[in-house]
């Protein structure tokens, strides 16, 4: 029998919704989707019923460039013990087309993010073949570093 205390932390992972099942089922092919309205042409982020900006309820999934800028973050030192042992980074990433999705940065020390830094989505597995997405630092090009 093994020890529980020896077991890899596992993330916990994001419930469906009926008004994310178009985002969540998407990122099983590693697409990120972002919800547009069709009447403010907007795209808004979280999934939700109706546009937050003019209310309507027509919109469409629209596939998102996966870039950005981290808008704000903040480190965690002290994780749950359900995530990780180690430090990790908590960012709102504002995409390309507006929106900000909260998130981790993954691939780079804590002490190497900035506001600003580009980054590119980049995906972790999920156990029912969802992907989380996640963002790693880019350089100017656009290449992961």
């Amino acid at each position: 029998m093994s020890d529980p205390g020896s077991e890899t932390p596992k993330r916990l992972e994001p419930p469906v919704t009926e008004a994310s099942q178009p985002f969540w089922d998407a990122t099983r092919e590693r697409r990120l989707l972002l919800p547009w309205c069709t009447t403010c042409e907007r795209p808004f982020f979280y999934p939700r019923d109706v546009c937050p900006v003019c209310l309507r309820t027509s919109f469409e999934w629209r596939e998102a460039s996966g870039g950005g800028v981290v808008y704000t973050y903040t480190v965690e030192h002290r994780p749950q013990p359900s995530f990780s042992a180690d430090p990790y980074i908590v960012a709102l990433v504002e995409l390309d087309e507006g929106v900000r999705l909260m998130s981790n940065i993954v691939g780079c020390l804590p002490d190497e993010v900035a506001v600003g830094m580009a980054v590119q989505v980049t995906w972790e597995p999920l156990s029912d073949g969802r992907n989380l997405p996640l963002f790693e630092r880019v350089n100017r090009a656009g290449v992961a570093r």
